[in-house]
């Protein structure tokens, strides 16, 4: 028995699929991209601060933007998949939060709990998980770009392949993240700690490897206190805990690790330890942290950085920089910091190679045999006047085949960076997805947009005017 069309709709009709929140938010973004006709270069508008450093003579701030801040919603948590669906504006506080009501979380975590899921891949996150799993990045299973043109891509390992892997890193400046599907974990409520405490950088990387290598444990980073005092932060799933501590006032987790053997946390506490601060925290005295200790964050500390510019630096900024060395250089690389820097504490997050991914160019993988890295995170390092200390790090990384993140200041010039960075592999996606290049190549993003007009190259030991 056939059926009588509904009222309004003649037979050969179909109703008219209506768009879903997220797909109107799309299509109000790549018309917005479609119909634009200014020359200026473009960037994004988002609900959180950038987590980079932040720079006074920036010149992204003047921008053409996109708004972005309404892609903030989770879209799907599948617990039988053990996966989520979500746009990128999405804080990973709010996505753990999600799915911590089924027992599951992101593989990798970052520590502030304001970094965004699409801040996590553009600028290339990592945590205590990657010595097993690599960057957030490598637990992602499909993004949606919308390109320069308006047009919108579906990319995974086996649809737009190169798009995919170019993503990580990008700033940015090969499209608009728009929606990202990533992997979970099934979690315990607690998450037990223990210090291992090394007098030697030697038996310090032993250790590492030894965990690397048996794979049981769940959570690996620790910090170097000095070149006589490393220790690691050995975290393992706990189905119970005989007390907890919480780090989020008065006490601060750099401060504790090497007063302690070990150590129990709730799993929402242990991933954000270091929210208040990696190596350091803010306020130092205890009166300080009892009066403002609960609003001084990483959220807070960047906000006030953005909104009040033009009181940072004129120059030698303080050094925030994360450094990537293959494990068998560590040694040459902590040489060098010892003599050269002697600054206290460095963190440090094994960070295993899931790839050797596109962005890098073969020249610089071919020198390179090890499966595992050590980010070696440098926080608010004071330079001196008359040396340019981010120019002597990116030096000293290219003598030990070594890399960094491009969230800090970067001086390298266009020579030296595409012997890095993969230009050929860049520039492939980028004709597929911003042709005119509408927002920026990554050099001139990271190296000279970044630094502003003020800014200059400078050759190793210049000063930053």
């Amino acid at each position: 028995m056939e059926m009588d069309p509904a009222p309004g709709v003649l037979p050969s009709e179909e109703p008219t699929r209506r768009e879903t929140p997220h797909e109107a938010k799309v299509e109000r973004i790549a018309r917005q991209l479609r119909r634009r006709t200014s020359t200026r270069p473009v960037s994004f508008k988002k609900k959180t601060p950038p987590h980079q450093v932040p720079k006074r003579y920036d010149q992204r701030r003047g921008d053409e933007k996109i708004d972005l801040s309404d892609l903030d919603q989770i879209l799907e948590i599948d617990p039988v998949a053990m996966t989520c669906t979500a746009e990128p504006a999405v804080t990973f506080e709010e996505v753990v939060r999600a799915t911590w009501r089924h027992g599951l979380v992101p593989i990798i975590v970052p520590e502030h709990k304001t970094i965004t899921l699409g801040g996590a891949v553009a600028g290339c996150s990592i945590e205590s998980m990657s010595f097993r799993e690599g960057g957030f990045h490598d637990t992602c299973l499909e993004y949606e770009i919308i390109t320069a043109k308006g047009d919108v891509l579906r990319c995974s390992p086996q649809e737009n392949p190169l798009v995919f892997q170019m993503i990580h890193g990008s700033f940015g400046t090969l499209g608009v993240l728009s929606k990202l599907k990533f992997k979970l974990i099934r979690a315990a409520p607690y998450v037990h700690v223990t210090y291992e405490t090394y007098a030697t950088l030697e038996a310090f990387q032993q250790a590492i490897w030894r965990h690397f290598t048996a794979q049981e444990v769940d959570y690996l980073d620790g910090q170097i206190f000095s070149p006589a005092q490393h220790v690691l932060c050995v975290g393992r799933f706990a189905e119970r805990a005989p007390y907890v501590s919480r780090y989020d006032w008065l006490k601060a987790y750099c401060e504790s690790i090497p007063r302690r053997a070990e150590d129990y946390l709730t799993l929402y506490d242990y991933l954000y330890r270091y929210d208040r601060g990696v190596t350091h925290v803010s306020p130092r005295s205890l009166v300080g942290r009892a009066l403002f200790g609960k609003l001084v964050h990483s959220d807070s500390v960047l906000r006030a950085a953005e909104r009040f510019h033009r009181f940072l630096p004129k120059k030698n900024p303080p050094v925030i920089v994360d450094v990537f060395i293959p494990f068998s250089r560590t040694a040459e690389f902590m040489d060098w910091y010892h003599r050269e820097m002697h600054f206290y504490p460095v963190w440090c997050v094994p960070y295993r190679r899931m790839r050797d991914y596109e962005w890098q160019t073969p020249r610089w993988w071919a020198g390179v045999k090890d499966p595992l890295f050590l980010d070696l995170a440098v926080y608010g390092l004071e330079q001196q006047p008359g040396r340019n200390v981010y120019k002597e790090f990116e030096d000293e990384l290219q003598r030990v085949n070594g890399t960094k993140t491009l969230i800090s200041y970067n001086y390298y010039d266009e020579q030296t960076f595409w012997s890095i960075w993969n230009k050929e592999t860049w520039q492939a996606v980028k004709q597929l997805t911003d042709p005119d290049n509408i927002f920026r190549d990554l050099y001139t993003k990271t190296c000279r947009a970044a630094l502003g007009p003020r800014e200059r190259t400078p050759g190793a030991g210049a000063s930053v005017h």
